[in-house]
């Protein structure tokens, strides 16, 4: 596929307002892709590889404008590319406004003719990759050499889309459950005469299924009403959560229909998304449940251990790679597990009695590339392993929880790292082990369903995390401002947003009203922060040091946009765990709402901007003040 056919059809994409016109566009394109329709769907969400892979481009916003401005011409500079982006306030107008082309035959591609050529959407990706495995000495050269000969070749509407590509915005408004929806669209319905419904080799119409669904299993599955299989949209989020690669499932969907989906499992050594808990009490369990396995809640950072027989991975919560920052965690796994195995736990900081240090001392190892010796002796972590997705070959996402349990003590039950969960329908049992938790220096405990399967990546009614009533919100940074005086440097009062789902604006959704935004946290589509937007609700300058005030800065500089004085916008990538007295409303700020004595707690590195509190969760705590 041209890489220009790529750009004019993601252009009316994004001018598309419906949601269900929005799926067909996407579908008609990934229909259309052939041989490139993992890259086409990749590019779609703004990744060059698939989300679990780690894999980064490594090109920030400076490398990105030099290469734009070097295409645009020799009366254009870094410098312009940066003031029109403070007019405009967006890459890839910026990047669409130049006329590239008149830098040909200066070696874009160098011992490449590819200047000659129209570019396609494998090229695009085979550059981009190659910029992403360039490493040493002259590195950067060579990234901004590959930039340059990219958008020497391309013309102002695929500019547009490659700027955003390089920096994973594409902004077109298609987020993973459009993907989701247009894959089961494109290969798992055969369409009729013009005009008919689309429908699957069962004759379920996909294109009803793709506006409403009604009916479920028990395990809140959508299923057809005739023959009580998975409806296609379900079978297609099911090979999603287990791969984390829409691309392959896109094509295996093309290739293979439901039963190349279905016999998709999970892959040793390939993250999947980690289930979640909400908020809820050991009164809530025991109405739903009549029992719950009651376990402890650590204050650490999420974990999924990989062993393939040979060798461990370790992936955050986020899907990167922690492998090299926890060495003991590795020597731990392959001196206690003898087969293959996939392990869900955390990793928390401990003293040297093993006591549990708080989250940010974890961070302090999360983020280490260097001196891990070093800082392996200053703060020292330990696995707790609560969950088993896999063991020599048996995958359990499907199992209760008991039985995942029982593999779990089969692998690790002679160590220190697997805890025995309490199973009760007592109350008062319930509140005595919470009591035991907060007494050892714990968060609180956890609340899960015996019965219950894994359902990777989604906020379920099945788990449920109980704390104690401490207020604080996970919200993200989008603006900052200068200090003055000694910190004149440094940022430091800093803007928070909370996220609107589904990128509505706050004003579409007035907190007064009735038609509060949904918190979609048990959506495959919420997780991608390209269909969210942000509300503010206040700002932050207390409770932050003079070294975390430095510290943050250099986290937050790579991701201003603009500054006008004092004050910088920034791109929603960092959250902030912010504690505070009271909300209240407020017209001060977009959300309507504004945070009372807010107080900087952490940085929480664990989370996206799509994982931050919702406007909906905002209103939530409202209702309950």
């Amino acid at each position: 596929m041209e890489f220009a056919e790529f750009a004019a059809r993601a252009e009316t994409i994004a001018e598309e307002p419906g949601d269900l016109a929005t799926t067909e566009l996407v579908s008609d394109l990934l229909s259309d892709a052939d041989g490139d329709l993992p890259t086409v769907v990749r590019f779609l969400q703004g990744r060059v590889y698939p989300a679990w892979d780690g894999t980064t481009l490594d090109v920030g916003p400076a490398l990105l404008h030099e290469a734009i401005a070097r295409a645009a011409g020799p009366n254009v500079d870094a410098d312009d590319v940066e003031s029109k982006l403070a007019e405009v306030g967006e890459i890839g107008a910026v990047a669409g406004s130049y006329d590239f082309g008149g830098q040909r035959g200066l070696g874009a591609f160098t011992g490449s003719d590819a200047e000659s050529d129209d570019l396609t959407v494998a090229e695009v990706d085979e550059r981009l990759r190659e910029i992403a495995t360039t490493m040493g000495e002259g590195s950067e050269k060579r990234r901004l050499d590959t930039l340059f000969g990219l958008f020497n070749s391309a013309s102002s509407a695929e500019a547009t889309f490659l700027a955003r590509l390089v920096l994973g915005e594409m902004r077109i408004g298609v987020g993973e459950g459009t993907v989701r929806d247009a894959i089961a669209a494109a290969f798992l319905s055969t369409s009729g005469d013009a005009g008919d419904a689309s429908v699957d080799a069962n004759g379920t119409n996909v294109d009803e299924e793709l506006e409403a669904v009604d009916d479920v299993d028990e395990e809140g599955q959508a299923v057809d009403d005739d023959t009580n299989e998975p409806k296609p949209v379900e079978t297609v989020e099911r090979a999603l959560q287990v791969s984390n690669d829409y691309g392959m499932v896109a094509r295996v969907a093309r290739e293979e229909g439901r039963a190349g989906l279905d016999a998709i499992g999970l892959e040793v050594g390939r993250p999947v998304q980690a289930m979640l808990a909400q908020a809820g009490s050991a009164t809530d369990a025991l109405e739903e449940w009549g029992k719950a396995i009651v376990e402890t809640k650590f204050d650490g950072a999420r974990i999924q251990v990989h062993y393939d027989g040979a060798s461990v991975s370790l992936f955050s919560r986020n899907m990167d790679d922690v492998t090299d920052p926890l060495p003991e965690i590795v020597e731990f796994v392959e001196r206690e597990v003898d087969v293959p195995a996939v392990i869900d736990g955390e990793v928390v900081a401990v003293d040297e009695d093993g006591s549990p240090l708080p989250f940010q001392e974890v961070l302090r190892r999360f983020r280490r590339k260097y001196d891990v010796d070093r800082m392996r002796e200053e703060v020292r972590v330990k696995l707790r392993a609560f969950d088993c997705l896999h063991v020599d070959g048996d995958d359990l996402l499907d199992a209760p929880l008991t039985e995942r349990h029982d593999r779990l003590e089969a692998l690790l039950g002679d160590t220190d790292a697997v805890s025995e969960p309490v199973v009760s329908s007592e109350p008062d049992e319930i509140a005595a082990v919470e009591e035991d938790a907060l007494d050892a220096g714990h968060e609180g405990i956890m609340l899960k369903e015996p019965a219950s399967t894994y359902a990777p990546g989604k906020r379920g009614k099945n788990w449920l995390k109980r704390k104690p009533a401490v207020e604080t919100l996970d919200l993200v940074v989008t603006g900052a401002e200068w200090g003055e005086g000694r910190r004149a440097n440094r940022l430091g009062t800093f803007l928070l947003s909370a996220r609107v789902s589904g990128g509505e604006s706050a004003d579409d959704s007035p907190p007064n009203g009735g038609d509060a935004v949904p918190d979609d946290g048990d959506d495959v589509a919420s997780s991608d922060a390209a269909s969210d937007a942000y509300a503010t609700i206040g700002k932050v300058a207390t409770g932050v040091t003079d070294e975390e005030l430095e510290s943050l800065s250099e986290r937050l500089e790579p991701h201003i946009e603009h500054e006008s004085g004092q004050t910088v916008s920034i791109a929603p990538e960092v959250v902030f765990e912010v504690g505070y007295e009271e909300i209240q409303r407020s017209p001060t700020y977009e959300s309507g709402y504004a945070l009372r004595f807010p107080r900087f707690v952490t940085v929480r590195e664990d989370k996206t901007a799509a994982d931050a509190d919702s406007l909906d969760r905002v209103e939530r705590l409202i209702d309950s003040q």
